[in-house]
């Protein structure tokens, strides 16, 4: 389970120190890939295959769904940890998302999140201020 919000820089060779306490997860391999916003999205392997089972099940007659299939499927990499707790960002990925130096790291129970600092905080202020509306509507979904 993945959960808060860490600050950490990215190195000169697009190097990320994950969290301590999200390491023991992504030990046996991680995948990252974009993420609906402009962040990095990064999946343990099982949580990957099951997210990844669904986005293929997606109906190819769509078009939408086959746009939506291969930006997700080609955007995706897989990542090691070194010895330091440390992942590679693919240099693709990092100008996705705009990550030059400062990151925010977030956790999403079944994810991580990586955000560029300014970005995050941005998207952060924008939707705390329609906090109530954004809660309203997620009581339609039993929350």
């Amino acid at each position: 389970m993945f959960i808060g919000e860490f600050k950490h820089n990215l190195d000169i060779k697009g190097r990320l120190a994950i969290p301590a306490k999200f390491r023991k997860d992504l030990f046996d391999g991680a995948i990252i890939n974009k993420g609906i916003e402009k962040c990095l999205s990064i999946y343990t392997r099982k949580g990957w295959e099951l997210f990844a089972e669904k986005i293929k099940n997606l109906p190819t007659a769509k078009s939408d769904a086959r746009a939506f299939n291969r930006s997700f499927f080609s955007q995706a990499a897989e990542l090691e940890l070194d010895n330091q707790g440390r992942v590679l960002i693919p240099d693709n990925l990092r100008k996705l998302a705009a990550l030059d130096k400062k990151a925010v790291v977030i956790g999403l129970y079944d994810r991580i999140e990586i955000w560029d600092e300014e970005t995050w905080n941005e998207y952060r202020m924008k939707t705390e201020k329609n906090a109530v509306e954004i809660a309203e509507q997620l009581t339609d979904f039993g929350v």
